[in-house]
């Protein structure tokens, strides 16, 4: 059971109904971690705005559910490796490749840099080096894709820690992680 009460959508009034019903209507579903959002429709907005934005950039959905389970990974945020586990698998990406995402890595090279340099990003802290900066541009990724790279991570880390406080319960075929960091 969750530590912070969904918004029931059904129940909800004001701008908590009208963010869930528009999520309703974009994902056929209303999935707890948004509910629980909508407790503050204010972090909710932010979080939709950010992945709004982040979806007319330079990765693609698959590359953006990449990083996403590599920062799933890294945090141990079960919710959110179960949901980015979904949602890739809705995208054709295959269990192996998926477990590999999870782990920070891919069969793709290119990819495989950028997800390694977000699990650098999470494990250094953001503190990153100039040879880890140096290895992921050699693969291919100019500032753009970079700044990117940063900017998906953040945006998962938000949801990784929200689900950490909020022990939001799982609301899609649940991933159970190799190891765990949380306490």
């Amino acid at each position: 059971m969750s530590r912070i009460s969904p918004i029931d959508p059904s129940t909800a009034t004001g701008e908590p109904k009208e963010l869930l019903d528009a999520v309703q209507s974009k994902l056929g579903m209303a999935p707890n971690i948004l509910r629980i959002m909508a407790n503050a429709p204010a972090a909710l907005k932010a979080y939709l705005g950010f992945g709004e934005a982040l979806s007319g950039g330079r990765f693609d959905a698959k590359s953006r559910e990449a990083i996403a389970l590599a920062v799933a990974g890294a945090n141990s945020c079960e919710y959110c490796a179960s949901a980015h586990a979904a949602v890739s698998r809705s995208l054709q990406v295959d269990e192996p490749e998926i477990a590999e995402r999870l782990r920070g890595r891919s069969s793709d090279a290119k990819l495989d840099a950028a997800l390694v340099f977000a699990r650098q990003i999470v494990d250094k802290g953001g503190l990153v080096s100039d040879e880890d900066l140096a290895t992921v541009r050699a693969a291919g990724h100019d500032d753009e894709a970079i700044v990117e790279i940063v900017a998906n991570v953040a945006a998962n880390i938000f949801t990784n820690y929200f689900n950490h406080v909020a022990q939001t319960e799982i609301d899609f075929p649940k991933v159970a992680l190799e190891t765990s960091r949380a306490a």
